[in-house]
């Protein structure tokens, strides 16, 4: 059966994006960008393939992305409709009208359709974001693969907006990196 992996990058302090959004604290360089490229040449987006060097790569562990729309938006921003399109897109909202025919939009309920779609052929899922869809799809959660940055917020957007219910992982790796970031997998119990 196919996982759902929780892939991140967060602050030493939990936070996925400041509170506007924003999320360029976190660099994407040295042994740390060519571990991700060479473990997880899918998350990176379409149009930064090619120049990354893994335009040709095939996916090594995901075939699917969920987004809720605030991580969709900033691609759209740029006017990116379709972020990944190497991998079957979805995006979760109740406002958003479908922009590209390769991106699914979806307003039903995230736990129903994720475990639909488990019990699919394929590789496994990657919730890219952000903490709403996560907070909704804890339950579903296999697999977290967190991507640790040195850096302190203070506020912003939560790994998880949930509420209080405590969810055990293990821990299952963790890589640090001349960066400073590390690299922590955990699975559920």
């Amino acid at each position: 059966m196919r996982q759902l992996t929780y892939y991140i990058a967060s602050s030493i302090d939990g936070f996925i994006a400041s509170p506007d959004g924003q999320f360029d604290f976190f660099a994407f360089e040295g042994d740390l960008a060519a571990a991700v490229l060479a473990t997880y040449p899918e998350t990176m987006p379409s149009h930064a393939r090619e120049p990354l060097g893994v335009a040709d790569v095939a996916n090594k562990k995901f075939d699917t992305v969920l987004m809720g729309r605030g991580t969709y938006d900033p691609g759209l921003a740029i006017g990116v409709t379709s972020p990944y399109s190497h991998l079957k897109q979805y995006v979760f909202s109740r406002t958003l009208t479908r922009l590209d025919p390769d991106v699914e939009v979806l307003s039903g309920d995230p736990v129903e359709f994720v475990r639909e779609l488990k019990q699919q052929e394929g590789m496994d899922i990657w919730l890219c974001g952000g903490a709403r869809l996560a907070g909704q799809l804890m339950g579903e959660i296999d697999e977290l693969i967190i991507k640790r940055y040195p850096v302190v917020l203070g506020s912003g957007i939560p790994l998880f907006h949930a509420p209080f219910e405590p969810a055990e992982f293990t821990l299952t790796g963790s890589q640090v990196f001349n960066t400073g970031v590390s690299i922590t997998t955990y699975v559920k119990q």
